[in-house]
């Protein structure tokens, strides 16, 4: 079958299902026929102030009708979208932006940006909402992640904004067109952007959640008998740890489809969530924002547990550090196949890759003589936070440019509920009084809310040898050994400086 664009394939969806719900969110909903004709008015505006042909578009706007609206109108305008979180800090937000260079950006800038705008919430009946030019961008969508060298890059997928319908990828993963999904996630991260477009492609209903809530999550699923939703373990922890009555309350007898992916899942919660709902509708996938690795099914996880999937020959590969294959069983790092990097590139940074053409995005795993992948951690100083990734060198950038800080390290520590926490150890400068308000204002003006330490430590030896390195790992492993032993961090904040190694705040 031909190739037909994203825009067209949901301009069909409009011709075909007009007045059926295609969003929906707590504010309200748009039919397929509102969002069609609603967006044709938004590519038109983008087309009115320059917006060409493989355009990157800024959409920086909270979940919400009006965010999909925007997303369908920047496809239709033939260009890219960008998606960035709508409460960005000022100079985080200004990094970004200027690189990505967009043509425009949508929503709310929180510094002074003079290139074209549109405001969220911004009326645009002066625009005709009849159908537009089909067009299609060779990139189908851009997401901004914080680098591992500390700055940020923007991860543009360079699949085209063309669909085979026959063997569309949403085919696969259990999309029904009659059928409904829920999206519990920021949709600026690429997990919700990526299963919503799907959803929206596949013709299903997505209903979409402002902000996670786990009892909210069983009410909608009950009320708009959800098939399909994406979730990372934090959510499914706590779902799980809402009270048995609570859970029982609700039917989710139509949920067929339950994907996790984007961190670890302890094993406990994914074994709980089988049994709750039956091992033939949970399902897990092992990838990036970069592209997908593997996946597995409930019941292939209880055959092999704390697998992520099997992996097809010459596909993953395992290398050690001197780049060779490691043997089977034996740990290295997990390098994606090279078919898979040329479906993406980076603005702002360069992809790790190996001799063969394959890429590692930073994970280090075995697989097993079945030919299944076990992932042992992540990289040494990649902190994942309730699915959401943190890279200390950009958290640690931000503490050092403060004047009190001598040096720091960002480490993350067990968390119950999110998996990790972000906890900063400081080394001030020579003489410095400890003024942790001063500090932590700082930071919150200057990172996003999940990036921010929870928990601040204060030490008088060097963090970082004669060569700048530090040796996180270490350091990590020190700290949750005293977690271990019942030690919690303490600090009087009325003294100059903590003066026992291990001390901490807040």
């Amino acid at each position: 079958m031909p190739l037909k664009s994203i825009a067209s394939i949901l301009q069909d969806h409009a011709r075909s299902r007009g007045s059926a719900p295609a969003v929906t969110y707590p504010e309200g909903s748009l039919t397929w026929a509102e969002l069609d004709r609603r967006s044709n008015q938004r590519a038109r505006w983008l087309a009115s102030v320059g917006v060409r042909q493989d355009d990157l578009v800024v959409i920086m706007l909270p979940n919400s009708c009006e965010f999909h609206e925007a997303t369908v109108a920047v496809w239709k305008a033939g260009a890219t979208p960008c998606v960035l979180p709508s409460k960005l800090p000022g100079r985080e937000a200004s990094e970004i932006i200027a690189l990505a260079a967009p043509t425009a950006v949508i929503g709310d800038v929180p510094f002074a940006y003079d290139g074209p705008r549109l405001p969220a919430g911004a009326a645009l009946d002066s625009y005709s909402d009849a159908p537009v030019k089909d067009a299609g961008a060779s990139s189908w969508k851009a997401v901004a992640s914080g680098g591992s060298s500390g700055r940020p890059k923007i991860i543009v997928d360079t699949m085209p904004a063309f669909i085979d319908t026959d063997a569309a990828p949403y085919r696969l993963l259990g999309f029904s067109p009659d059928g409904a999904m829920l999206n519990p996630g920021p949709l600026y991260h690429n997990m919700p952007f990526l299963f919503t477009s799907f959803g929206l492609l596949a013709g299903t209903h997505v209903v979409g959640m402002n902000r996670f809530d786990a009892e909210t999550f069983l009410q909608l699923v009950e009320r708009y008998k959800i098939d399909f939703v994406a979730v990372v373990p934090t959510m499914m922890q706590r779902i799980w740890a809402l009270p048995e009555a609570v859970r029982a309350a609700y039917d989710v007898s139509s949920l067929k489809s339950v994907w996790h992916m984007s961190a670890p899942c302890p094993q406990w919660v994914k074994r709980a969530w089988i049994e709750w709902l039956g091992p033939d509708r949970i399902f897990e996938a092992y990838g990036g924002t970069e592209g997908s690795g593997t996946a597995i099914t409930g019941r292939e996880w209880l055959a092999k547990p704390g697998s992520v999937g099997k992996v097809t020959p010459g596909t993953v590969r395992i290398l050690r550090e001197d780049g060779s294959e490691a043997a089977v069983g034996e740990i290295g790092e997990v390098h994606l196949p090279a078919a898979a990097r040329a479906k993406f590139r980076y603005i702002g940074a360069e992809a790790n890759i190996d001799a063969a053409g394959g890429y590692s995005i930073g994970d280090l795993g075995h697989i097993d003589e079945d030919g299944y992948l076990f992932l042992a951690d992540r990289r040494s100083d990649l902190i994942i936070r309730g699915g959401a990734n943190v890279y200390p060198a950009e958290v640690e950038a931000v503490l050092d440019e403060h004047p009190l800080v001598s040096s720091s390290a960002v480490i993350g520590l067990p968390a119950e509920d999110l998996g990790e926490r972000v906890h900063a150890i400081l080394q001030l400068r020579p003489g410095a009084p400890l003024d942790l308000a001063s500090i932590i204002a700082h930071v919150d003006d200057r990172l996003s809310k999940y990036k921010r330490p929870t928990s601040y430590e204060v030490i008088d030896t060097p963090l970082r040898d004669d060569a700048g390195k530090v040796r996180r790992s270490l350091l990590k492993a020190e700290r949750v050994a005293w977690l271990g032993a019942g030690r919690e961090f303490e600090v009087d904040l009325s003294s100059s400086l903590a003066a026992a190694s291990g001390s901490a705040v807040r």
